[in-house]
This record gives C-alpha cells, sequence and structure tokens, in this order.
C-alpha cells in the first residue's frame, strides 16, 4: 500500500548509495516505470507527484515535470533538495534535428543548449547570463551507459517492445542511436525554417526539444550527474503534431521502459560513482 508519509520517505533516503531521479515531460512517457517499482510509495511536492521505490533493484524516484525549461528545472532542483537523489535521467521525446536523424531513431545527448537563451549584445547568444557557458554537459560516464543500453534495446529487445502495426505505421525499420548536441526551447518546433537557422547556428545539432538543457544546468550548478535520452518523434515541422501521442504511447513509451530496465540492471551490476561538482 502506498503511502504519503514524509517520515518514511526520509528513512528509505541513504546518501551513502545510488538514487536515480527519472524526469519525464508526459505522463505518457514514463509508462509502465511507475508499475514496475517494487516497495513503491508517493510523496506530493509543489503540485507534483513523486513515486519512490526499488526499480530493478536501484533506488529510484519517479515524477513528471511538465513542459518547459521552468518545469523542468524546478523539478530536478526538488529531486535534489528534497529527494535527495544522486543522479537524474531524463527521458522523453524530441523532433529531429538535423535530416539524418529519424523518426524511431534514439539520441543521447552529449552536450545540452538552450536555443532561445539570447541576451545578446551583453552575453554571446545562446550564454546563460553569469555562467560563462553556452553548452551544459551530461555526465560521461553516465551516458556512456545509457547510450550502451540504447544500443543493446534496439539490438535485442525492439521486436518485442514495438508491435508491427506500430512499426509499420511510423516506418519503423532500422532505428539509430544517435550521440550529439540537444537544444532546448519553450516552443514546440514545426517551422523547418526555424529549424535549418538552428542547424547554422549549432553544429552537430541532433535533437530539438523543450527541458534538457535546463536540467543540465541544474544539474551542473548543484554537482548532480544527469543523462538525457530522447526518442524522436518527428522531424520538427508542419507535421509534427500528427499522430504525436499515438506514437509516444505506443512507441516511445516502449522505448523508456526497456532501456531504463537495462539500465538499471547494468547499475546495479556496476553502480556509477558520484563526483563532486566540477
Amino acid at each position: 500500500m502506498w503511502s504519503t508519509s514524509a517520515s518514511r520517505f526520509n528513512a528509505f533516503n541513504n546518501k551513502e548509495n545510488m538514487r536515480l531521479g527519472i524526469i519525464s515531460a508526459l505522463q505518457e512517457e514514463q509508462l509502465g516505470l511507475v508499475e514496475a517499482m517494487e516497495r513503491r510509495y508517493k510523496l506530493i511536492h509543489g503540485m507534483r507527484e513523486y513515486t519512490a521505490g526499488q526499480l530493478w533493484e536501484i533506488d529510484a524516484v519517479c515524477v513528471l515535470s511538465r513542459i518547459g525549461k521552468v518545469a523542468a528545472a524546478m523539478t530536478a532542483t526538488t529531486l535534489v533538495e528534497k529527494f535527495g537523489v544522486t543522479h537524474i535521467l531524463f527521458t522523453g521525446v524530441a523532433g529531429a534535428g538535423d535530416k539524418t536523424v529519424g523518426v524511431g531513431d534514439i539520441v543521447v545527448a552529449e552536450a545540452l543548449v538552450q536555443h532561445d537563451m539570447d541576451a545578446s549584445p551583453l552575453f554571446p547568444r545562446f550564454e546563460v547570463p553569469l555562467t560563462g557557458r553556452t553548452h551544459f554537459q551530461p555526465d560521461p560516464s553516465f551516458s556512456l551507459r545509457l547510450s550502451r543500453a540504447a544500443h543493446d534495446f534496439l539490438e535485442l529487445d525492439f521486436l518485442d517492445a514495438v508491435n508491427e502495426t506500430e512499426r509499420r505505421a511510423f516506418r519503423l525499420l532500422q532505428p539509430r542511436v544517435h550521440r550529439g548536441l540537444v537544444a532546448s526551447g519553450d516552443q514546440f518546433m514545426n517551422d523547418p525554417a526555424r529549424l535549418e537557422g538552428l542547424n547554422a547556428a549549432l553544429p552537430g545539432l541532433v535533437a530539438v526539444e523543450m527541458e534538457g538543457a535546463a536540467v543540465a544546468q541544474v544539474c551542473h550548478e548543484l554537482g548532480i550527474p544527469c543523462a538525457v535520452i530522447r526518442t524522436i518523434s518527428d522531424n520538427a515541422n508542419e507535421n509534427a503534431a500528427i499522430d504525436f501521442m499515438r506514437f509516444v504511447k505506443s512507441v516511445a513509451a516502449q522505448y523508456a521502459f526497456y532501456v531504463t530496465r537495462r539500465l538499471c540492471r547494468d547499475l546495479n551490476t556496476a553502480p556509477l560513482v558520484q563526483v563532486g561538482p566540477g
């Protein structure tokens, strides 16, 4: 039975061990993960429901941030400051940032930038004022493990995870894993001309979304390792909203479940070691 007792949550928290915070923007992006938790219970804080428990023997907290950079930053900060997570994983969907990236592909971020940040001429375009940074890097070891889990999923689990009807509907023939730059902004990207401009300004762009860079900045400032994985749901053009929720439920949620399961089992075998702020 679930409990909302803060004392029970605090008793469960052991900062000497890894505690994984898992954030998604939409409920559909976490389908199956909460149900897979053992000893799960919930706590409401800041108008969000945090579910804690054991996820494939990893101490974990799942939460929906809602959409946008402010919502994501608030959620990430709360996970660290109130719920004591030691690592954060953001999983969800994104638009393709380059023509070489297709629907059904997986992107693991190597760096993240806020594409709508522009305080020029006071600061260079994309630079977050007073940080001296345009790009925020996820933890390399964490991201490498996540990338390996994604590769193994596509090689070993994909045909079981996504049924043939959905594979045909979304033309999921041979999905691939990409590593590269992810751009975040408080805009649903469906303008090819704007995307072309971002490609020119941000070399190596592979995906566009609405939360990841904010989470990466919070984790950088708090010294928390993070990783961001995105399933490509659309080509960030005028057709981006067509069948979006169907894709999230029938494809992206399956990707997230299977990849997270592989990641947790890997982490349980060889845990990540947290280092201090860089």
